[in-house]
């Protein structure tokens, strides 16, 4: 059976890495590439809204990828439209709206096996935010947090991308949940959501606010900072409590990556309080990826969960169009301002 193509362009543009560094402007460049004809069971993606991550220059660095060497292909998300379709391909048809997850989504179209490609009810940014922040937040909460009504819940960076959806979502648990951030703006976002005790940490001291409000320690914490913020965290662990570590972005854009910390005292301190920490990455869990796919975006379609979306509107050089604007929008997300999914429109 031959493939199926609407009218393509025969080339098109994507940002590929030219050099290891956490420093995305240096590492990357916008190349033109001759438009493939897509294989037996691969579908051909045209890029709507590409989601930026705070990870986006650990893969730069090339952190992911042991021994890799550039050029290789950078972006994890991605929501469209399919444009063309391989043989074999009978679960897509031309223009339908679809979502994916995978390396090489920063690029006006890809070529994808189609069991990568997620259906979608409409081209919306909102179901962008699902598939890594979204899906991070659920499946980590539920499958390394074994979150559970009453327990006391701390989300870290609580109004990033993952951290909105881990606050909402700890809260349909009936959790009670605490949050930090960096701005009084943020304080009100959260509060809005549910959060029953959000910490400015530029205002309040964290150390201090759990000591003194919260003496029995914490159940689940979501942890994505790391430094001296792990440690503090580590510290206020209750009984039997969870610790996830989701990310260390203080430690992502240092080119050395981690730098040394005194954690002599872990196995003392999990022993006292029979509690346990645990790291989480998204992509060694893709087996749960279709039921929180579903319920995503049932959640949504009921509104029991809000989306918010930050394309740069505020920011002093407009909205993030086009792959010229995905350096901008990487190092946007990093300055700590960003409130919700950061994303670029193509």
């Amino acid at each position: 059976m031959a493939s199926r193509l609407i009218n393509l362009p025969s080339s098109f543009k994507k940002i590929v890495v030219k050099k290891l560094t956490t420093n995305f402007a240096e590492a990357t460049e916008i190349i033109t590439a001759q438009m493939p004809n897509p294989k037996a069971g691969e579908v051909i993606i045209k890029s709507k809204y590409m989601g930026v991550n705070a990870t986006d220059i650990n893969i730069t660095k090339g952190r992911y990828f042991v021994g890799s060497k550039p050029p290789f292909d950078c972006g994890l998300e991605v929501v469209g439209e399919v444009a063309a379709l391989g043989s074999e391909v009978q679960n897509l048809t031309i223009g339908q709206p679809v979502a994916y997850i995978g390396i090489g989504a920063y690029s006006e179209y890809l070529c994808v096996p189609s069991k990568m490609v997620w259906p979608i009810p409409d081209v919306k940014p909102e179901f962008l935010a699902m598939l890594v922040s979204g899906r991070t937040a659920l499946i980590g909460l539920d499958k390394s947090g074994f979150i559970k009504k009453n327990d006391r819940v701390l989300i870290t960076a609580a109004a990033g991308g993952a951290g909105l959806f881990a606050v909402q979502y700890a809260k349909t648990a009936n959790c009670h949940v605490i949050g930090t951030c960096s701005s009084d703006e943020k304080v009100e976002l959260l509060k809005k959501l549910g959060c029953d005790r959000v910490i400015n940490y530029k205002k309040e001291d964290l150390k201090q606010v759990l000591k003194e409000e919260y003496p029995n320690g914490i159940d689940v914490i979501w942890e994505t900072i790391g430094g001296d913020i792990f440690e503090t965290c580590l510290e206020n662990l209750a009984i039997r409590g969870r610790l996830i570590i989701v990310g260390y972005i203080s430690n992502y854009k240092p080119e050395e990556g981690i730098k040394p910390s005194n954690l002599s005292m872990l196995p003392q301190k999990l022993l006292m309080t029979s509690g346990s920490v645990s790291g989480f990455l998204l992509t060694h869990f893709v087996e749960e990826f279709p039921y929180y796919h579903a319920k995503l975006l049932g959640m949504y379609e009921k509104d029991r969960i809000k989306i918010l979306m930050d394309r740069g509107d505020k920011t002093s050089e407009g909205q993030f169009k086009g792959l010229e604007s995905v350096t901008r929008a990487v190092e946007y997300l990093h300055g700590g301002t960003s409130i919700g999914k950061v994303y670029v429109e193509i």
